[in-house]
């Protein structure tokens, strides 16, 4: 069925970027991390106290919310609100971030620019309109053994390629809350596509989270891990786990969700400002109130629905996974076909192109 005004289908991104009726955009570029002190109003006591919460840089203060500020300054709301809007001010001066009011011209343009990772699948990275996003948050969901994990794997291993293979030539971090990082699978991927398996693996930043608390607290770290290392892609294996075993029963629901709902707003923000890639899996649980088509319902709720910024859906047919896309600002909803094989997410053999 065509969207209204277009008699054959709905186009792709990559139609869109081939637009020639508007200025193509350059690549972003990495962010450049300015010291808290650049901000104006703030001396040596307020760098001190903001430096020994974390927040080093004015990107690192723009990430966080105005009560974590406050916190870490110990002052009222209202001036900690003030201090995060000037910050933010800043990087709109160094068009990091966009102005209050622009024209869908100008946000247009600025989307031709965003980065992408390939998943390693030309159907999957089709489904995406070009790959894993950068500045959003991707969350896969689905059965045990339906390949979130190794999409994890696939993709620490892609985002360090060139650009011309479909990486951004940076580092991976992973943030691993159920024990299911493994490097041997890494060493065995970078070696499957001709990569340096060595290399590669000193590019992934692992950190593993024992729980919820420790997750929330490695987050907060993420900003000196993108100045030192730097980080374009982060991933959460899995997001909701932890939460799920530690708050049971209904009573605990509503501190479970404000605490869930506070992580994955951290991690939107934490995309967009630092202009990194987000990849969170998620868990599934089943609806035994579905009486017809699939029960497999994702958890978290619709805090985790409403934050991730595209949804993908993975099931099991045999040999072959079907990814599709369930939720997106923007993408059509169809499904693509791909396989786990020794070089991780790939296409089917009869669908794989020569110069894979």
């Amino acid at each position: 069925m065509a969207f209204a005004g277009e008699e054959n289908g709905p186009k792709h991104s990559s139609d869109l970027a081939d637009d020639d009726s508007l200025d193509s955009a350059p690549r972003s570029e990495p962010v450049v991390f300015l010291p808290v002190e650049d901000l104006d109003g703030v001396g040596p006591a307020l760098k001190s106290k903001l430096n020994n919460a974390g927040i080093i840089t004015v990107t690192d203060l723009a990430a966080k919310s105005p009560s974590e500020v406050a916190d870490a300054i110990g002052s009222d709301l209202q001036r900690a609100a003030d201090i995060c809007e000037c910050a933010r001010q800043k990087l709109v001066e160094l068009r990091y971030l966009g102005e209050n009011f622009v024209s869908a011209t100008e946000i247009y343009k600025r989307r031709k620019a965003i980065d992408r990772i390939s998943t390693g699948s030309t159907n999957l990275d089709d489904l995406l309109a070009g790959g894993i996003e950068t500045q959003a948050v991707t969350e896969f969901y689905g059965e045990f053994g339906s390949g979130k994990t190794q999409i994890c794997h696939t993709l620490c291993v892609m985002v360090q390629c060139p650009m011309d293979l479909g990486g951004l030539s940076g580092k991976a971090l992973y943030l691993d809350t159920e024990n299911t990082f493994r490097p041997e699978r890494i060493i065995g991927i970078a070696k499957s596509r001709g990569l340096d398996s060595a290399r590669i693996l000193d590019g992934i930043i692992v950190a593993k989270a024992y729980n919820s608390s420790h997750q929330e607290l490695i987050l907060g770290e993420l900003g000196q891990q993108v100045r030192n290392n730097g980080i374009r892609l982060m991933l959460v294996d899995s997001a909701v786990a932890h939460y799920r075993a530690e708050f049971l029963g209904r009573g605990t629901l509503s501190e479970r969700q404000q605490k869930l709902n506070k992580f994955m707003h951290t991690l939107v923000r934490a995309a967009e400002i630092y202009n990194i890639a987000v990849v969170v899996t998620n868990q599934v649980q089943a609806s035994p109130d579905a009486y017809f088509g699939d029960p497999t319902r994702a958890t978290g709720g619709h805090v985790v629905a409403h934050t991730s910024t595209y949804r993908v859906y993975i099931r099991k047919t045999g040999k072959n996974r079907i990814a599709r896309i369930v939720d997106s600002p923007y993408h059509a909803e169809r499904e693509a076909v791909f396989i786990l094989n020794e070089r991780g997410v790939d296409d089917p053999p009869d669908e794989r192109s020569p110069r894979r």
